[in-house]
């Protein structure tokens, strides 16, 4: 009608994410989220927390992300938390005063969308909490680098029954063991591990010992660091 303009379109505002956040350490933890309110990014912090029990006591719990140190110290391992989490609804990202492959393996691995480790800026944390509220993973510049040099290393090119010996063992079980489950004599899984080390050995790697191949079994996710 004439006289009457068209109403500008009104820009309405997400609600903010609701962010815990929990480390025993004050400092890291007061410093971390006095960064995020000063930033104004639409992120409120509604949890600050010492402890996995008061987490989970707290009256605002569960939020929409939490932000989780990895090496809390209590005895609870970081896969039931995150998994806890998980079916509370809320995403979880871990920050962790370590950076190597397997702590960001073990932690990804058991669920979490987002790991920045402690000596990034707090900027990293912002971006982490943001992308997981999205649902979508996110690795640091730094962690994204230590996962890429040991994704970089070359295939071994294992068979498949040559890796189905090699992870069986690793899990622990004894070479009887393994030949019970895989339906076959011990001198065969004996020569499915012999063949598999001595691949990993020709592109550099070595898995020798059962402790050498756990390792290798957590960075590249088929066991759990826990």
């Amino acid at each position: 009608m004439e006289g009457k303009g068209v109403m500008p379109e009104r820009r309405v505002r997400k609600a903010p994410i609701r962010v815990a956040i929990v480390d025993d350490h004050r400092l890291v933890l007061d410093g971390i989220a006095a960064h995020i309110t000063a930033k104004r990014v639409n992120i409120d912090v509604v949890i600050r927390e010492t402890s996995w029990l008061g987490l989970l006591a707290h009256e605002e719990f569960p939020t929409d992300v939490v932000v989780l140190d990895l090496n809390l110290a209590d005895s609870i391992p970081i896969r039931a938390k995150i998994r806890a989490l998980t079916a509370a609804g809320a995403s979880t990202v871990v920050m962790s005063r370590h950076a190597d492959a397997s702590s960001i393996h073990g932690a990804i691995a058991a669920g979490a969308l987002a790991f920045v480790p402690k000596s990034e800026s707090a900027d990293e944390v912002i971006a982490a909490v943001k992308t997981a509220r999205a649902g979508t993973r996110y690795l640091s510049p730094v962690a994204a680098t230590t996962v890429g040099e040991v994704e970089a290393v070359h295939d071994p090119g294992l068979g498949r029954q040559e890796q189905r010996a090699l992870v069986l063992y690793a899990f622990g079980r004894s070479i009887r063991e393994v030949a019970e489950e895989m339906k076959t004599t011990e001198e065969t899984i004996k020569s499915y591990i012999k063949r598999a080390r001595r691949k990993y050995r020709q592109v550099g790697v070595d898995v020798g010992t059962k402790i050498l191949l756990r390792q290798q079994g957590i960075r590249e996710g088929w066991l759990s660091p826990d």
